[in-house]
């Protein structure tokens, strides 16, 4: 079968290979699925990896890619949940089933350490797996697991934001999008920033009440909090991460919860801690989050019918494939970056 492989740690390095077809009466072991994958969808941490930033010590080749979805082919001994022919998609942190995170539960991860999605056919756990909602393409499904679970974990899980309460998103990206949609699930009131007004338009087209352009207002931090009255927000989806925090905390309202997620503005040496302290803010590491976080955003996505923004298509081919990477790595994408394998 083809796959993509990670032979080196530079985008050049994604290379189409062929590995054996998965045997269902020899290769699944009790408790597997196997799944003819039909669509991928990028991560910046699939950026991150293409470049050996996320590890450099991630042993090659490396089937990349963390998210996806296909449909069943065969499930091993044991396994009740799925049947051939089912719609899947795929669940980031296999061991994570519920509660709080712990080393166990992050020790396995797709897309690296272990084998992600970008191949023809795969062997899963049926821990990794969850049905995909009927309203759902096999493309909008794959743009699920990581970025929208992420989202849901900011805003629901972890931020139990409530209507009426104000929330800052900051970016147009595929987690930004995905919290904007959830924030207006939960009746919330929202603020999202950006260097470009027509991605700001495009964001209020999906629900957002005010827009910030971050370029024309560097100081978008104070404009965010004159928007509230000068109270402040009441959660913050800091995507930005050292470089933007600093604004954030200057448009949190005391108390507030700053959700810390992103990576993607650099150092900083302009945090003040003391405002922390003296705010008694809350600033909430997300990564993820588990399969019972998962379930529960699926089952909200299928009642409200809640579907990703896609930016773009690539096919799945050693060219495609690595033009996909190329467009992540310019972060110019309005939503989910999709390749597909049908």
């Amino acid at each position: 079968m083809r796959v993509i492989e990670l032979r080196g740690f530079s985008v050049d390095q994604l290379t189409l290979a062929e590995r054996p077809w998965p045997e269902p009466g020899t290769d699944l072991q009790p408790g597997d699925v196997l799944v003819a994958v039909k669509a991928c969808s990028l991560n910046f941490r699939d950026w991150l990896m293409a470049q050996g930033s996320y590890n450099p010590r991630q042993k090659l080749p490396l089937i990349p890619v963390s998210d996806g979805a296909g449909e069943v082919v065969a499930v091993g001994p044991g396994v009740t949940t799925f049947k051939p022919g089912d719609r899947v998609l795929g669940h980031f942190f296999p061991a994570w089933l519920a509660g709080e995170p712990s080393v166990e539960k992050f020790s396995v991860s797709m897309g690296g350490p272990y084998d992600g999605w970008l191949c023809e056919q795969r062997i899963f756990p049926a821990n990794a797996l969850a049905k995909i909602p009927d309203h759902l393409s096999y493309a909008e499904a794959a743009a699920l697991p990581c970025a929208a679970l992420t989202a849901w974990s900011a805003i629901v899980t972890m931020g139990r934001v409530q209507p009426g309460e104000r929330v800052l998103i900051q970016g147009t990206g595929g987690v930004a999008l995905f919290a904007l949609q959830f924030a207006k699930l939960c009746g919330a009131e929202v603020i999202v920033t950006s260097s470009s007004d027509a991605k700001l338009e495009m964001a209020k087209k999906l629900g957002a009440d005010h827009g910030i352009n971050y370029k024309a207002n560097p100081d978008w931090g104070k404009a965010a909090r004159a928007m509230t009255n000068g109270a402040g927000l009441d959660h913050i989806v800091e995507l930005g991460g050292a470089g933007t925090l600093m604004q954030s905390i200057r448009a949190i309202r005391p108390g507030g919860v700053i959700s810390m997620i992103g990576v993607l503005s650099g150092p900083s040496n302009d945090l003040h801690i003391p405002l922390v302290v003296m705010q008694q803010i809350r600033l909430q590491g997300v990564t993820v989050g588990s399969k019972e976080g998962l379930d529960a955003m699926l089952r909200a996505m299928a009642v409200a019918k809640t579907k990703p923004v896609i930016d773009s298509h690539f096919e799945f081919s050693e060219p495609g494939v690595r033009d996909a990477y190329r467009h992540m790595g310019k972060g110019a994408a309005f939503g989910k970056i999709v390749i597909g394998l049908t």
